[in-house]
């Protein structure tokens, strides 16, 4: 397995993973070439099996089991909702401290890969508090109840305040330090500027569940990456130093 994989625990019945951005939790069927963690562990493990699953572009805590009976388990915990799972993100706008977003959620009739709020679709449930805010951003921690797919995406866009990078539910694609640095950034002569993010600004922070054979709470973080690290410094320093107008 790729060394750059950050393995948070690991026993006989299951291994839970530091999911980088930008790789898939399994394989695409449309790209059977594309890398994916269960791609990745399979090359190791005799048996993997996939219990959730985290959209690509999502860094975070992510568990595969390793043998039938630990599937069984824990895929019965995330049905039954008796895990916990918390996210990060870098939301727009500046929402309130704290709020739950109930509103079910169906695949798009129009277009293909998109999901939407439709009062026949499955029901869905979001909490979240605000932890700071900077600009026309918020940076929230979120409790997700339900884990429908996209359903961070697609609540938080629904309230108005879509995930601050997100080019199929919210407004951008990418940011540049420029947006907030104004004439201050300097790129260097001839240098083109690059983006300092261009990734959905979501993180699965910590999953918490029982264990699949013992009487055991498990409960495991990951600490933000370098690229969201990197956001919020630039944000923190230019709108609360005094920095923004």
């Amino acid at each position: 397995m790729n060394k750059k994989i950050q393995v948070l625990y690991e026993d006989k019945e299951f291994i839970v993973i530091n999911k980088p951005s930008g790789i898939l939790s399994v394989g695409d069927r449309f790209n059977l070439n594309a890398p994916s963690l269960l791609g990745m562990l399979r090359k190791k493990y005799d048996e993997v099996y996939t219990v959730h699953r985290l959209d690509k572009e999502t860094s975070g805590v992510i568990v595969y089991a390793l043998t039938k009976a630990a599937h069984k388990s824990l895929s019965e915990q995330f049905e039954n909702r008796t895990t916990e799972k918390k996210y990060i993100a870098f939301v727009e706008n500046h929402i309130e401290e704290a709020g739950t977003i109930d509103a079910p959620i169906a695949e798009s009739p129009f277009i293909k890969g998109k999901m939407v709020i439709h009062k026949k679709g499955k029901p869905s449930l979001t909490e979240y508090k605000r932890i700071e805010k900077y600009g026309n951003v918020s940076l929230v921690e979120i409790n997700l109840k339900t884990g429908r797919t996209h359903q961070i995406r697609v609540h938080f866009a629904h309230i108005g305040s879509p995930l601050f990078i997100d080019s199929l539910y919210g407004h951008r694609a990418e940011f540049y330090l420029s947006e907030i640095k104004g004439r201050k950034y300097k790129s260097g002569k001839y240098k083109v500027e690059k983006p300092l993010l261009s990734r959905l600004t979501l993180h699965a922070k910590k999953l918490t569940f029982n264990h699949p054979t013992i009487n055991k709470v498990v409960s495991l973080k990951a600490d933000l990456p370098k690229d969201l690290k990197a956001l919020h410094y630039q944000f923190s320093k230019f709108y609360h130093n005094g920095s923004a107008k």
